[in-house]
């Protein structure tokens, strides 16, 4: 069933596109990777897609009673977010804002949602804990069961590695996975590690100069996937 349909979408900054010509759609429980070079608009894409920012030219539907407020949003960290001095919970329990309104008290069925986030990512035990004070890695997972606390169908997902060792990437990838297979949540994600997208993914997007949409078996074949995958995944051209 699809979710999110684009036709001919243009995205950019300031009226000027940086992407153009991205006509793909995101059925419900895929794992869909959006690869491309530096600079190519595959944030831009996620904002856009938010409705964050304008895009540039182009349509997007949202289908079959899908629309943002089931969609949670795992941005790339600043320096300053990393830096922020509240607790895991306050963090998480932020997650549920969109149900939450004007009202500044969250109810027993939010902080259960928040409870059962912070399950899923194996944090139960860093709840009362300074934000600031955990580790990449543990930042990263709060981040998530924050996300996940939104997220009724969709996760969108920017760079959710950068800056972590290989370990806690893998970890992270681990709970990705989880949320892709067991709990059916539709992942689009951005990610330069080519090599988890080829292993995880079920359809690509390549954005920039070259446009590519289709299944990961197609775009292993594709002139466009073969270049970018032999170079490692961040070429610029």
């Amino acid at each position: 069933m699809i979710q999110i349909r684009c036709k001919d979408l243009q995205v950019g900054y300031e009226g000027k596109a940086v992407s153009s010509k991205l006509n793909f759609c995101v059925k419900e429980g895929e794992y869909f990777c959006v690869v491309g070079e530096n600079g190519a608009g595959k944030s831009t894409l996620i904002k856009t897609l938010l409705q964050l920012q304008k895009s540039v030219g182009g349509e997007i539907h949202f289908e079959n009673g899908f629309d943002l407020s089931q969609i949670g949003y795992l941005p790339q960290q600043t320096m300053i977010q990393k830096d922020f001095p509240a607790s895991v919970r306050e963090i998480i329990l932020s997650g549920c804002h969109k149900e939450n309104r004007w009202n500044p008290f969250y109810t027993a069925k939010q902080k259960k949602m928040a409870l059962d986030a912070m399950s899923i990512m194996n944090i139960e035990h860093l709840d009362k804990r300074c934000y600031r004070e955990l580790s990449g890695g543990q930042q990263q997972r709060v981040l998530l069961a924050r996300a996940l606390c939104a997220a009724k169908k969709m996760l969108f997902l920017d760079e959710p590695v950068a800056g972590l060792d290989p370990e806690a990437s893998e970890a992270m990838y681990q709970m990705i996975r989880k949320l892709n297979k067991e709990l059916k949540i539709t992942i689009f994600m951005i990610s330069h590690d080519i090599k988890t997208v080829m292993t995880d993914a079920t359809h690509v997007l390549h954005v920039g100069k070259n446009v590519f949409y289709g299944t990961k078996e197609e775009y292993l074949v594709s002139n466009i996937g073969k270049k970018f995958i032999d170079i490692g995944g961040t070429y610029d051209e």
